[in-house]
């Protein structure tokens, strides 16, 4: 399908916007929200050979669009990201983000005339939550894949306003959960990781070449690690899915429990625990079972 980018002007609250899409007109429109440190070409908009996610949900009957956050990928930087980190706090929090997604939904409402289902990744549920919280009239469902939730942890560390992430560091997360002995089931990385530095026009002029992103994802993430999750579930009042593989470590069984036990006034809420995947799925060879899951969870029926 051939793809297209648009760019919602910058306003005094936020840079830029850079939104993709993959058309089937008149289909019902699906959202994607990236998450913490990768955007949306990096991950649902990523062809490891034979298609991306956008391309299976065309494939699925939906219309596809993506974005990225301010400060990841083609979306405009924040002008304190070219100031020290300690200057400022953290960077693109969920509490500031959702007016992203508010934004990128009004946009494709006006495209399309109908509400849109957002599917968010990891800290990325955070600011989608919180948009369906606000607006429920303009979504039409939520899925979550391996959301971040509530735990009873301990104080939040204090983070500067943005960090600096190379390949290798991101290999490294990518692959820790897998278990001991098991075959290698993130693919594409040699293609991957070069695409993920070009992501940042400056990333090549760091020793080593990295990307800097907004730290406020990592910081909503510790603070709902130490008890503060940044939306309540309980006041979710659209149909609810999570998608979440069997290792990952930062959307465990009871992460899923927390958010869906407090959901009760979700119309319907469901929960998808796939085998041989980690946090990353989306970039893994069990990714089809993913795709299949959350593309049943797209159409109301069990994931």
């Amino acid at each position: 399908m051939t793809q297209q980018t648009f760019r919602l002007p910058a306003t005094d609250r936020r840079p830029s916007l850079l939104v993709r899409r993959q058309p089937r007109p008149g289909a019902p429109a699906v959202l994607y929200v990236h998450g913490a440190t990768f955007p949306s070409a990096l991950s649902v908009g990523f062809d490891f050979g034979d298609g991306s996610w956008l391309d299976d949900w065309n494939t699925r009957g939906f219309d596809a669009w993506a974005f990225d956050f301010a400060g990841f990928g083609e979306s405009g930087r924040y002008a304190e990201m070219s100031e020290p980190a300690d200057r400022h706090p953290p960077l693109g929090r969920a509490s500031e983000a959702v007016q992203q997604v508010t934004d990128v939904v009004a946009s494709i409402r006006r495209e399309t005339g109908r509400p849109v289902s957002l599917v968010a990744h990891s800290w990325g549920s955070a600011p989608a939550a919180l948009a369906t919280i606000a607006a429920p009239e303009t979504i039409d469902r939520l899925v979550l894949f391996a959301p971040i939730a509530r735990r009873a942890g301990g104080r939040p560390a204090s983070l500067p306003a943005w960090v600096d992430v190379t390949d290798a560091a991101q290999h490294a997360r990518f692959v820790e959960d897998v278990p001991a002995g098991h075959p290698p089931v993130l693919i594409g990385f040699d293609r991957w990781a070069p695409a993920y530095l070009a992501s940042d026009p400056v990333a090549a002029d760091r020793a080593p070449p990295a990307v800097r992103i907004p730290n406020g994802p990592r910081a909503d993430n510790m603070e709902a690690w130490a008890g503060r999750l940044p939306w309540d579930p309980a006041r979710l009042t659209r149909p609810v899915a999570i998608v979440r593989g069997a290792w990952d470590s930062l959307c465990r069984d009871g992460d899923a429990a927390m958010i869906l036990d407090a959901a009760t006034a979700a119309p319907s809420r469901h929960d998808r625990r796939l085998e041989a995947g980690t946090h990353l799925m989306h970039l893994e060879t069990g990714r089809r079972s993913l795709y299949e899951a959350v593309g049943r969870a797209l159409k109301g029926e069990q994931p």
